[in-house]
């Protein structure tokens, strides 16, 4: 059915709709789920609309106006009931982080095409490709924490789900016709197990080019990036909104003591209120007076001796000829996170690799000896 003769989703505001759409959802057995957030317009940054799609219509629940939502987390943290995401890790994080929500049984698809190789595995390529439909680009930088929704956004919310239960039926054939169920399995596991975590305050130390300034430059910057951070916090919006990147990486390079030097300088805005003008002055002369700020350990007292370095590459060249012979990108066979686990800890046989508790049934036999020779192949080749 084109996409212009689709029925309006159900917008969700009231816990009777919700009522209602759990029985339904119950019954079914499973259904496909994203969700929306204003991430692009909010510093604190929330869910605002979670599409939900069964095999015979498309729903919308507005969390903005529905915040009791703990039946559904229910729904969803069952092991018989199957939710189908696209790129589900952010989703699940979220959801988890905002309601509590934990998964008992997901599909990906995401995963499943990059296991199977598919090139160009995004949704919005997928959609165009096997479906047919084209995406409008405009509704990827709209803000989903705005009411009332228009047509236009819902309708666009809506193709995120309307195609993925006959999308996971495609590529479930396909993992099995090609042997890759289990391995889809495992990788799925892991995205269940995924629960939002604080995360350390944001560091001026990410900012591009920070590292190559001078000492004092590096304290200036420094206190204009904490600045940006609180008043971006307090107004509710992303820092860019109060300082571009560029423009903070110019004023600690500079270090304009006037106003007027302040205002030549290049990419500054034309319309900056004095007083903030005068507040970023105040700033800049604060960070010239400060203590230069320590260089950060990139590795956190644990960077890995020669040896382990020299495993990890040694497992980085397998896998890079793995993913080659099968044709998917090396993070599909493994990790740099866990090939750099596995290389700290040397496991001498498979007993050691198992017990680390990086690698699933699957990947512990289809991968476990070939990564033991990589290991150990790098170690005689030291020892000669």
């Amino acid at each position: 059915m084109p996409t212009q003769q689709l029925p309006p989703p159900l917008v969700i505001t009231q816990p009777h709709q919700l009522k209602l759409l759990l029985a339904e959802l119950e019954e079914a057995g499973r259904f496909a789920l994203d969700t929306e957030s204003n991430s692009m317009y909010a510093y604190h940054y929330q869910v605002c609309l979670i599409q939900i799609s069964t095999d015979e219509r498309d729903v919308i629940i507005d969390p903005l106006a529905l915040r009791e939502l703990e039946p559904l987390g229910d729904l969803v943290a069952r092991t018989d009931v199957e939710v189908t995401m696209h790129a589900a890790e952010n989703d699940i994080l979220l959801l988890h982080r905002d309601f509590g929500w934990t998964f008992g049984r997901v599909f990906d698809t995401l995963w499943g095409a990059r296991i199977l190789g598919w090139s160009n595995p995004g949704l919005a390529s997928i959609l165009k490709k096997r479906f047919g439909i084209t995406l409008d680009k405009r509704m990827q930088r709209t803000d989903w924490g705005k009411r009332p929704l228009s047509p236009e956004q819902l309708a666009y919310a809506r193709l995120d789900t309307h195609f993925l239960l006959p999308l996971r039926d495609a590529i479930a054939r396909e993992l099995r016709e090609s042997g890759r169920w289990q391995e889809a399995q495992e990788v799925f596991d892991e995205l269940r197990a995924i629960r939002w975590e604080a995360k350390a305050a944001p560091s001026f130390w990410r900012l591009s080019g920070a590292r190559d300034l001078e000492p004092q430059q590096q304290a200036v910057l420094k206190a204009l990036f904490d600045w940006r951070e609180q008043r971006a916090s307090q107004r509710n919006v992303p820092p860019y909104r109060i300082l571009r990147n560029d423009l903070l990486m110019t004023l600690a390079r500079e270090m304009p003591q006037t106003e007027e030097q302040l205002r030549a300088l290049p990419g500054f805005p034309r319309r900056f209120p004095g007083h903030l003008a005068r507040k970023l002055l105040h700033i800049i002369q604060r960070g010239r007076q400060a203590p230069p700020p320590p260089f950060p350990n990139r590795h956190d007292g644990q960077r890995p001796d020669d040896a382990a370095l020299a495993r990890y590459e040694a497992l980085r060249q397998w896998r890079t000829q793995k993913a080659q012979a099968r044709g998917v990108d090396p993070d599909v066979v493994m990790t740099n996170r866990k090939l750099m686990a596995i290389a700290k800890a040397n496991p001498g046989n498979m007993e050691d690799l198992r017990a680390l508790g990086l690698l699933g049934p699957w990947r512990l036999q289809t991968y476990g000896p070939d990564i033991l020779e990589a290991l150990h192949g790098q170690e005689r080749g030291e020892d000669r």
